[in-house]
């Protein structure tokens, strides 16, 4: 994989299923763009990536055997995980943070971003996906990984994790039954973001061909080195293992989206 190719795919098993997904997986930005403006210090902090989810997709691609998709740019370049018509898609303020690169842009610019970046990211996502069904004949399991900040405008957030979601449940009910059984953290159902979101990754790839999909958020104090990444892929790995034996979960149903009517 060339160094500037805006995406990774983890090879796997494809007979076994499962997808996982990393949307925000890196904090990179190709050399021509510099720092798009902003200190260094920026991009260690969230609003360039989901720290430690990297380090936990891998580790449960390795785990369970199967293909990832890993982003390999900053979102503060683009955003994958927000449709192409979708405002905040590149940001011009992320957490108080002005991005200078990102305002003014050309119409130019912009649609140089998604050729170069979003697309290609999406496109091998859908390939994987198709791989995936291919090897199995059955739709394949979509799970993608995010984490989010321990707290927000001062405010903790309680949530050791999340599921988000839309309206198709046949992941997300099981997949927060597991969570909460050890009686150990605390669990967000669409908490702290609600999980219907027009146009991105899930909405994209799994509510439009009715894949079934659950979208796991881990807070980022809890995934923020090695050690933490190691228990949450011995938390994770278990569950999703089991998670991706239920045969509803490897059947084409389409649920009507929250956000509205599908455009297809």
């Amino acid at each position: 994989m060339p160094e500037t190719s805006p995406f990774e795919i983890i090879a796997g098993n494809n007979a076994a299923g499962l997808v996982l997904l990393a949307d925000h997986a890196t904090n990179r930005l190709p050399a021509e763009y510099g720092g798009l403006g902003l200190p260094e210090s920026a991009f260690a902090r969230h609003i360039a990536y989901d720290i430690g989810v990297e380090a936990l997709v891998r580790r449960l691609a390795a785990r369970l055997g199967v293909p990832a998709v890993l982003s390999r740019f900053s979102r503060l370049l683009i955003d994958p995980n927000r449709g192409e018509d979708d405002p905040t898609l590149i940001m011009k303020i992320s957490d108080g943070a002005i991005i200078p690169g990102n305002h003014p842009i050309t119409p130019e610019e912009w649609e140089n971003r998604l050729n170069r970046f979003h697309r290609p990211y999406h496109r091998a996502v859908s390939q994987t996906i198709a791989d995936v069904s291919a090897a199995t004949g059955t739709a394949p399991l979509v799970i993608s990984i995010h984490s989010y900040t321990p707290a927000w405008k001062g405010v903790a957030r309680p949530w050791h994790a999340a599921v988000l979601w839309d309206s198709d449940p046949r992941a997300v009910t099981p997949l927060i039954e597991a969570l909460e059984v050890a009686g150990d953290i605390v669990v967000g159902d669409n908490e702290p973001y609600d999980g219907a979101l027009r146009g991105d990754t899930m909405f994209r790839h799994c509510m439009e061909t009715g894949l079934a999909h659950a979208l796991i958020e881990v807070r980022q104090d809890l995934i923020g080195d090695d050690s933490g990444v190691a228990q949450w892929d011995a938390r994770l790995g278990p569950i999703l293992e089991n998670l991706n034996t239920r045969p509803e979960l490897h059947e084409i149903r389409r649920y009507p989206s929250r956000t509205g009517p599908y455009t297809f």
